[in-house]
């Protein structure tokens, strides 16, 4: 039984995976179009990504302008074909300027979490770029399109439904995520289809739900199919890949990441998060670390009494400083037992997801 395609307002993804952006720096221009050219979506992490550049400290915000559009052009020259979308977090202070640089070099799709994006449609106004919000309840799918709906008379062309075993930053509370009673991501995905329908109704057009959160095998992916997911997720599986922007080291900490490794810690930003408890997390939970300089990265974030730099943090590790930075990963990081190529993976959960769909 072959896959569905995603169907993305004239764009179409032969294989039913998003790549899901990891920042800083681990999905960049040639994870993603290593994804791409396999028929998925593939992402951008548009957090502080001129991080590897010289000037970055010195001059940020244009540093970051510069290196967006290098790497969209970089992706599209290594995918001509694929389709290549960014990831924004609405928590980042230099959210307009990217989204609109991006827009302008043609990117594909640009995805929005860490809050509501309620200002995109007007950003890629007369544009191609297709937009799609990423929400952990059809509440919040809900506001988000009304108001797209009622201020833009515009919706989405794709939802992304996170769930609770989703690497890196929550969109659940503490509480929630140490409770017996986490939302079960299918169940989401069943409340987000119900909110986006009457959208995609008015304005004529199927928008695709697709489920993240502790997506990991071909299985998992034909089980948010048959629950009525237009596609999947996928972030943790695809770090280890030879493509994955991030340094060795990183995607080694991966592969020899055990179950008991993995905690939920709180953000500088206040967020909770699914993160690797290595030696860097265990020495900031005991004396913190000390701050010297500040990106202006988060909205929210205050240097003065914040434990450390996440943005110093997440480039330490990336980098390959692996003992001095944050590791974000999913709850199945632990099943990571090799690094391979993303070829190799996207044909593997194929014929897995292809197996098990025939068998129902």
């Amino acid at each position: 039984m072959n896959l569905p395609k995603i169907e993305l307002n004239g764009l179409t993804a032969t294989v039913p995976i998003v790549q899901g952006a990891m920042g800083i720096g681990v999905s960049g221009a040639r994870l993603a179009a290593a994804v791409a050219n396999e028929g998925g979506i593939g992402m951008i992490s548009g957090v502080n990504i001129g991080y590897r550049e010289p000037d970055f400290s010195n001059h940020t915000f244009e540093v970051n302008l510069r290196a967006l559009v290098s790497e969209i052009r970089k992706a599209r020259q290594l995918a001509p074909k694929g389709i290549i979308g960014l990831n924004l977090l609405v928590a980042m202070n230099q959210y307009q300027e990217l989204a609109k640089a991006a827009v302008e070099e043609g990117i594909d799709l640009i995805v929005s979490g860490a809050g509501l994006p309620l200002r995109l449609p007007g950003i890629v106004k007369g544009s191609k770029t297709r937009i799609a919000p990423i929400v952990s309840s059809g509440k919040a799918a809900e506001v988000i399109l009304k108001f797209w709906n009622q201020h833009f008379d515009a919706t989405a062309d794709m939802v992304v439904v996170e769930g609770t075993e989703a690497g890196g930053h929550l969109g659940y509370s503490p509480e929630v995520l140490a409770g017996p009673d986490k939302p079960k991501l299918l169940d989401t995905v069943k409340e987000v289809i119900e909110a986006v329908k009457p959208f995609g109704e008015k304005f004529k057009k199927h928008i695709p739900v697709i489920a993240g959160g502790g997506i990991f095998d071909g299985s998992d992916i034909a089980e948010c199919i048959r629950s009525g997911a237009d596609g999947v997720q996928m972030a943790t599986r695809f770090v280890a890949t030879d493509e994955c922007d991030a340094d060795r080291a990183y995607k080694e900490a991966y592969v020899n990441a055990k179950e008991e490794d993995i905690v939920i810690i709180k953000s500088p930003v206040g967020m909770p998060g699914r993160a690797l408890n290595n030696a860097f997390i265990k020495r900031v939970a005991e004396c913190g670390d000390d701050i010297k300089g500040c990106f202006s990265c988060l909205k929210g974030c205050n240097p003065k009494v914040a434990p450390y730099c996440i943005s110093k943090a997440l480039i330490n590790a990336v980098t390959g400083k692996v003992d001095d930075g944050l590791i974000f990963v999913g709850s199945n990081v632990h099943r990571v037992k090799e690094i391979v190529p993303v070829r190799e993976l996207i044909a593997e959960l194929k014929s897995e997801a292809e197996a098990a769909l025939a068998i129902c």
